[in-house]
Parts: structure tokens; C-alpha cells; sequence
């Protein structure tokens, strides 16, 4: 299996993958990725790939970092050693690290679920994390509150160093004793407090010398005045030591017990971080997760080999389906080796959760084996040839192959007598495809051409040749044998027609049948792949023009509902206050009969049956009419009331532009042909031919502002012109108005908002920003 991966250069593979990792720990898991053939594991690993994708695309900016390798500290904790001020930083830093990673998943569950489980194994010591970074800054430095007695210490410390210096700058600053000095300078040697003394006047200034310069000339002598307040920055510094000494045994400690839980968040860090590697490199590639399918069979669409970039060009390959044996012919540097590097860099990578770089639709069965013998197997140490040694690897993979192996031979039977080569090569391949192996063979031979014709599921492959250039376009062909298009090559480099025709009829019958038919072939092949691409393209083009329309039958629809919905609350208002009108005629008239004559019953009869009347009359000219359409009109005037068939609604003419007429159906404007409109026998036309209701909409839509200034008006004023105002606004057809009702005491602005909660015609409501009048204005959006 080895030999396999580093001929397939899937070593390369996970260098790459390792390039994105951002940790040791996740270098090292995508250094040793191994392939499974366990079918759960291998969703799994992809579907942990995904997840990661999608983290990278929905939560760019999540922290996952921030955390360090502490795998040797926390070994050296368990064995109660003490842990440096770094290690136990390093140490507090990936604790914090660890819970801000759990929290991030657990709060993302649903949507990471395998990277939350994963993450379910960190832990969380909140309070070793809190002693840890409280007690050490940043750089490694103890802080003075990483305990009291450390704080007490180091006031004392600062308070001894002070009286040091201030009793060694009365030394130095003495003119006296400046005749003396080298220089009037403090300076320190073994941590205490020195000035440097000239040689010859060394016994001028009594005290301990400590050091003296490289010539000798300059003693560094500790006065005897300063001698005991340096012994006690001595003690208070050895203190200090102690101090820090015990601080760093206390949080080794708190490691120590907490190792076994360490080490396992470093096992789940490193393994998020290695997933999130698969995922970056999968974005690296424009890679996806293929569909795992049952069987050993590939459907690879437009695969792009890994390690070539931009210069890889796309192969679609199927192999274990309709066959399972591939045949691919053409000419050398074709590209047919990259072909089977593909497949195989696809099966491996597919195995190690790794996305490949295909397109959407790519399917990948598993396979228990991959065997490959590919290059020049050539080897001077065991003095073997190139055709040995690649027989002694196909008699290798022939001892194990068997159903479920993928096999991918390069230059099957090359290196010795052709005719040998061709049946021994036919062999071989009759052999694996006996036993159920997927194999993918590239040959020169053209006895293995027609062997992949006559076998049933063996296929013929070739990789194409453009004559015209003289150049392979590295296009994978399935179904077409290779051509060696060597009699057009030497006509196209300048060879004479004749001696070209001449080699021709040194071919057999067979030879120039068996090349024209392939020469058909790939004409009829080629027409059919360009009509392919057509049909792919207007069925694309169909599919979209059909979603367009679905969505506007799905708006239409919407908004016929709400205009029913409207008429039908209009009209239940109208019904309600009809209703109360009568009531109240009806009570005023029993009223008067109860205390009137005959001739005053007959008069408020009268009166009352008026007043029923007018309430009648009132109904009926809400009642919509019924329309039927009539005949498709030549010509249209703006105001005019005309019907749309296709929507079966009415509408009113806002302009007209050549054939196009822009109407408004309800708060809805559109565009429509003339020829779509229906004319409406409308019993109310103006003068001008524009229906009342038309010229209502016409003249609403030209004087309607878009803004109302209700300043200075009492709340109930302001009411009542808020409701004819949106009324107005929404026949106009605005989407959006401005109510000005100043800053003031904000019992204006507050009923105003409860007015708007209530309206049917508002859709939102909120305060004006800068520009729009701030807190003294509200943007109502409408319906």
C-alpha cells in the first residue's frame, strides 16, 4: 500500500493538507492520514470536511486558535515536576482557548453537530485558567498580585532599593568623594548596589569590592554605609524567589491534577484543527464532498487532478458500472497518466475524508485496494529492466487483486517485442477483469482497441489529439479509441503527399476499415457531444425562465389574496356601520311613534324610511360590479378602467408607451401589452373618457406628498388626517411616508404610534434618523 500512495504522489497530497494546518498537532494527523475502507468512517470523516467548509463560510471570524502544543508540559505535570512561568502561560492560555471553543460549538450545535461533539471532550478548569493568566503576564512574568505575600515582598523590595540608592547617591554626589570615582554612577554587581572607584583611591572609599574592570583600573566597591541596606534587598530578593518558587509548585500542582483532562483536549484540538485543514484545503481546491455510493465504481464529473492547479484540465471518467475495465490509447504526453493519477488521488482521497475537485454529481464507491504501477519501475540495484520490473509489480498485484481492488496499469506490456506485449498485455487484463477488479489500463497497442470492442464490459478511452496544432488537449473521450494520427503529424510537418499516400497502401483492409470507422466515430461523436451541450443549455435556460414564472404566479397570487382580503374587511366595516345607522333609525322612530299624533308618525316614518335609504344606497355603491371583459381595445387613455384576462382583475391606465401600457392593479404597477387589456363597460366616465374611480387614482397619485405635518394640531385632529392620509397615500400607490410630529412632550408622538399599530395599511413604522427629522418625525412603510 505504500509503494501505492508515493506512486499515486498522495505524500504530496498530504504535504499540502499539512501547509494548512495551524498547529503541530493537526500537521502531524494530516502527515499520517491513512485511507479506510470502513463505508461509516468515511462518511463521517467527509461529513466533518463539510462542516468545516461551511464553519469557514457562515463563521469566518470564529476563533478556534489561541491555543498551544503543551503535550510535553502537561506530561511533565503528571510526573509532579515543576512547570516553568512559560509552560504554566502556555498552559492557562489553552485552557481559555478550550472553553471558548466549547462554548462556540455548544452554541452552535445544530449546525456543527459533529464538530460539537468533537468539542464536547475540551474541558473547562475555569478556575486553574483564572489562577493561571492572574498569576503570570504575558512574556512569562509573575504579576506582584499573584499572591499577597508575593505583593508584600516586592512594596518591600522597592521600598529597601530605594533607601539604597539614596544612601549611594549622597556617596556620589558628595565632592568629596567624586575625585575618587571613575564615574559619578550606580551600577550593580552579584545584586547589590556598587560605584565605581578608581584603583589608586581604593582605600579613600572603604567598603567590599565586588568586581573590577578588564584593565584593572576601576574597582566596584559596595560602601560600608550602604552595606546593610543591601543585605536587605538581598534577603527581601531571595524572598521573592521563594515566593515565585512556591507560586509555581501551587499551579503545577493544579496541572498535575488535571492531566489526563489536558491531554485529551490536546487530542481534540489537534483533531479540530486537522478537520478544519481538510476543510481549508478543500476551499483551496474548489473541492467537494463526492456522494458515497455502494459498490467499487467511480463517476467522477470534470475532475481536476490535485497537485496541478489552474493547468489541470477537467476529465469526466466512469469506471464499474456499465464496465469495469478501461482501456485509454493516444498519443504520449496526452495526459493518460495524469487520467489514472486522477482516479486514484480521487479513491484515496475520497477514503481519507478528503474532499476532490470535481463537480456537483461526482459519486465514489470504496474499494479495499488500490494498486498501481505507474512510471519507470526501472531498478539498478536488483539489475532489472523497465519491462521486469514492472512484471514483477503486476505479478504482485495480480497475487492480491480480486473484486472491490482498483488496479491502474500505465503502458500495459511496453518495453518488449509489440506482438509479445499486446497478448501478454490482453492477458493480463482478461485476468483482473475476470476476478471483478475496476481496471484502468493506458497502451499504445491496437490489438487491446479491439479487444475492449468485442469484450463485453471493457471500454475503449483515448485522450484527443488536435492535428491542427499538433498538440493533445488532455480531453478525456469515453467510448472512443485513441487514433496515432501519425499519417496526418507527417503531412502537417511537410512530408510529400505521395510518400504519405504511399504508406497508406501499405496498410491492410482491415487497418484503413478499422480507421475510418474510428474516424467516424469521432465525427458522430463529437456532433452528438456539441447537440449534448445545446440541449444542456436550454434546458438550463428553460428551467430558470420556468422558476421566473412560478415566483410571479406565486406573487400574483399573494396579492390577489390580499386584495380580497381588503375588500372583504372594507366591505364587513361598511355592512357593521350600515347595520348601526338602521338600528339607530329604527330607535328614533319608535321614539317619535311612542309620542307623536298620526300625522307626526307619518312624517317620521318618512324621515326614517329616507335615512334607510340613503344607508341602502350606501351598500349598494360599494358593491363591485361584475365585469365581463370585452373586446381587446386599440387604444388606451391614462385614467381609464380596463381588465387583465390573465389575472382576471381590473386595473386603471396610468401612461401609455407605444404598446406597452403601464397599469395598477390595486398598489401593484406593471407593465403589460396592449393587446393582454380588455375593455370594461364602465357606466361612470368623465368627459375626458377616464372612469371617476380612474380620475381618483390619477389625481391621488399627482397632489399626494409624501409627508404630513401634524404640528400644532391636537391629537384628535392628527387622527383624523393620519387616516385620510394613508388612505390617500396607499391609492397613490407610495410605499413609504414621513408623519412630522415634532419633539415636544411625546404624547403627540406616542399616539400617533398607536394609531399606526392599528391601521391595516401600515406595514412598519419607526423613528426618522438624520435627515429625516430625527425623533420628531416617523417613516411609516406601507402595505
Amino acid at each position: 500500500m505504500e509503494r501505492t500512495l508515493k506512486r499515486l504522489e498522495f505524500d504530496k497530497v498530504l504535504a499540502r493538507l499539512a501547509e494548512h494546518a495551524h498547529s503541530e498537532l493537526g500537521k502531524e494527523r494530516a502527515r499520517e492520514l491513512v485511507p479506510s475502507t470502513d463505508r461509516e468512517v468515511i462518511k463521517r470523516w467527509q461529513a466533518e470536511t463539510t462542516e468545516g467548509r461551511e464553519l469557514l463560510r457562515l463563521d469566518p471570524v470564529a476563533e478556534l486558535g489561541g491555543w498551544h502544543d503543551v503535550r510535553q508540559a502537561v506530561a511533565r505535570a503528571a510526573r509532579f515536576a515543576v512547570l516553568s512561568a512559560e509552560e504554566l502561560l502556555a498552559v492557562g492560555e489553552t485552557l481559555a482557548a478550550s472553553r471558548r471553543i466549547k462554548k462556540f460549538f455548544a452554541e452552535k450545535s445544530s449546525r456543527y453537530p459533529l464538530l460539537n461533539e468533537l468539542a464536547e471532550a475540551l474541558t473547562i478548569q475555569a478556575q486553574l485558567e483564572k489562577n493561571i493568566l492572574r498569576a503570570i503576564l504575558p512574556g512569562g512574568e509573575i504579576a506582584d498580585d499573584a499572591s499577597p505575600e508575593l505583593l508584600q515582598i516586592r512594596r518591600g523590595l522597592a521600598r529597601a532599593q530605594n533607601r539604597v540608592r539614596e544612601r549611594m547617591e549622597s556617596i556620589i554626589r558628595s565632592s568629596e568623594n567624586q575625585k575618587y570615582l571613575q564615574d559619578p554612577i550606580i551600577t550593580i554587581r552579584n545584586d547589590r548596589y556598587v560605584v565605581p572607584v578608581k584603583q589608586e583611591y581604593r582605600n579613600q572609599i572603604p567598603g567590599i569590592v565586588h568586581d573590577q574592570s578588564a584593565s584593572g583600573a576601576t574597582l566596584f566597591i559596595e560602601p560600608m554605609a550602604a552595606v546593610e541596606a543591601n543585605n536587605e534587598v538581598r534577603r527581601l530578593m531571595v524572598a521573592e524567589q521563594q515566593e515565585i518558587q512556591k507560586i509555581l509548585v501551587e499551579l503545577s500542582n493544579g496541572v498535575s491534577a488535571i492531566a489526563e483532562d489536558l491531554t485529551i483536549t490536546m487530542d481534540a484540538l489537534g483533531q479540530l484543527d486537522f478537520i478544519m485543514a481538510k476543510a481549508r484545503y478543500s476551499r483551496t481546491l474548489n473541492a467537494l464532498s463526492p456522494t458515497i455510493i455502494d459498490g467499487a465504481r467511480v463517476d467522477i464529473k470534470k475532475g481536476r487532478h490535485p497537485l496541478l492547479g489552474e493547468d489541470a484540465v477537467p476529465a469526466t471518467i466512469s469506471l464499474g458500472k456499465d464496465f469495469r475495465t478501461l482501456v485509454i490509447t493516444g498519443p504520449n504526453t496526452g495526459g493518460k497518466t495524469v487520467t489514472l493519477k486522477t482516479v486514484g488521488l480521487f479513491t484515496l482521497m475520497t477514503q481519507s475524508g478528503l474532499h476532490i475537485p470535481a463537480e456537483a454529481g461526482s459519486e465514489m464507491g470504496i474499494f479495499n485496494q488500490v494498486f498501481a504501477d505507474i512510471g519507470d519501475e526501472q531498478s539498478i540495484e536488483q539489475s532489472l529492466s523497465t519491462f521486469s520490473s514492472h512484471m514483477t509489480n503486476i505479478v504482485n498485484i495480480l497475487n492480491r487483486a480480486d473484486t472491490g481492488s482498483l488496479v491502474l496499469l500505465d503502458e500495459l506490456g511496453a518495453g518488449t517485442d509489440p506482438t509479445e506485449g499486446a497478448a501478454l498485455a490482453r492477458a493480463i487484463l482478461e485476468e483482473l477483469h475476470g476476478r471483478g477488479a475496476c481496471t484502468i489500463a493506458t497502451t499504445h497497442y491496437s490489438e487491446l482497441k479491439n479487444y475492449a470492442y468485442t469484450t463485453p464490459g471493457v471500454e475503449n478511452a483515448s485522450v484527443e489529439f488536435d492535428v491542427e496544432t499538433l498538440r493533445p488537449t488532455y480531453r478525456l473521450l469515453i467510448g472512443r479509441p485513441g487514433r496515432s494520427n501519425a499519417f496526418e503529424i507527417s503531412a502537417r510537418l511537410g512530408l510529400q503527399p505521395a510518400i504519405v499516400q504511399r504508406a497508406r497502401q501499405f496498410l491492410t483492409t482491415e487497418q484503413v476499415q478499422v480507421a475510418d470507422l474510428i474516424n467516424k466515430l469521432e465525427q458522430t461523436q463529437q456532433a452528438a457531444e456539441r447537440d449534448r451541450e445545446e440541449a444542456a443549455i436550454l434546458r438550463r435556460e428553460s428551467e430558470e425562465i420556468k422558476e421566473r414564472y412560478r415566483q410571479l404566479e406565486e406573487q400574483l397570487r399573494e396579492k390577489r389574496e390580499a386584495i380580497l382580503e381588503k375588500a372583504y374587511e372594507e366591505a364587513s366595516k361598511l355592512v357593521r356601520a350600515s347595520r348601526l345607522e338602521a338600528e339607530e333609525a329604527v330607535k328614533e322612530l319608535r321614539a317619535k311613534l311612542a309620542q307623536a299624533n298620526a300625522r307626526d308618525r307619518e312624517e317620521a316614518i318618512k324621515q326614517a324610511r329616507q335615512k334607510l335609504q340613503r344607508v341602502t344606497s350606501k351598500v349598494a355603491a360599494k358593491e363591485p360590479e361584475r365585469t365581463t371583459p370585452g373586446e381587446i381595445p386599440r387604444q388606451v387613455k391614462p385614467g381609464e378602467q380596463v381588465f387583465l384576462p390573465k389575472y382576471n382583475q381590473k386595473a386603471y391606465v396610468l401612461s401609455v408607451s407605444g404598446d406597452n401600457v403601464q397599469v395598477q392593479v390595486g398598489i401593484m404597477k406593471m407593465f403589460v401589452p396592449l393587446k393582454e387589456l380588455r375593455r370594461v363597460n364602465e357606466p361612470r366616465v368623465t368627459a375626458h373618457g377616464q372612469s371617476q374611480v380612474g380620475q381618483v387614482y390619477m389625481d391621488k397619485a399627482k397632489s399626494i406628498e409624501t409627508s404630513l405635518d401634524l404640528r400644532g394640531m391636537t391629537t384628535d385632529e392628527a387622527l383624523l388626517e393620519i387616516e385620510k392620509y394613508l388612505d390617500d397615500a396607499f391609492i397613490a400607490g407610495l410605499s413609504s411616508v414621513i408623519l412630522i410630529h415634532g419633539k415636544g412632550t411625546g404624547a403627540l408622538r406616542a399616539a400617533v404610534h398607536r394609531e399606526l399599530k392599528n391601521n391595516p395599511r401600515v406595514k412598519s413604522f419607526r423613528l426618522g434618523e438624520a435627515g429625516e427629522g430625527g425623533a420628531g418625525a416617523t417613516v411609516v412603510n406601507l402595505k
